[in-house]
């Protein structure tokens, strides 16, 4: 079974066994603006939660993406070099970010699920 989890700053891990997908939300996305270019974490690199690992660029802002979780970046979301706009499009789905293998699953305790992320944002 799949679980989606959510972070104060807008990011979503999807959860299957010891493998997240993450991205930004719906709501992140909206925020933003048009996603003009997103700069995406190399395979390997070492993600520690809480700590940026991406950056997104709309025509309003640049913002940082933090990692939900720690672990290492196993694939990241190439078709977003090409098409950014795909995170406007599809932000929880084709818009994904990067899969991260979780090095440390009693981290997902400190996220919050689908009620108390839509509380968060006054939903």
């Amino acid at each position: 079974m799949t679980e989606i989890y959510y972070t104060k700053d807008h990011e979503w891990i999807k959860i299957d066994g010891n493998v997240g997908v993450v991205g930004i939300t719906a709501y992140a996305s909206e925020q933003l603006g048009d996603i003009v270019f997103v700069e995406l974490p190399e395979d390997g690199k070492i993600a520690e939660i809480g700590k940026d690992i991406a950056v997104v660029e709309s025509v309003k802002a640049a913002s940082e993406v933090y990692s939900p979780v720690s672990g290492k970046i196993i694939e990241s979301n190439g078709d977003l070099n090409l098409n950014p706009e795909i995170v406007n499009e599809d932000p929880v789905g084709k818009g994904w970010f990067y899969k991260i293998e979780i090095s440390n699953n009693d981290e997902l305790s400190e996220l919050m699920s689908e009620d108390q992320y839509n509380k968060h944002i006054g939903d």
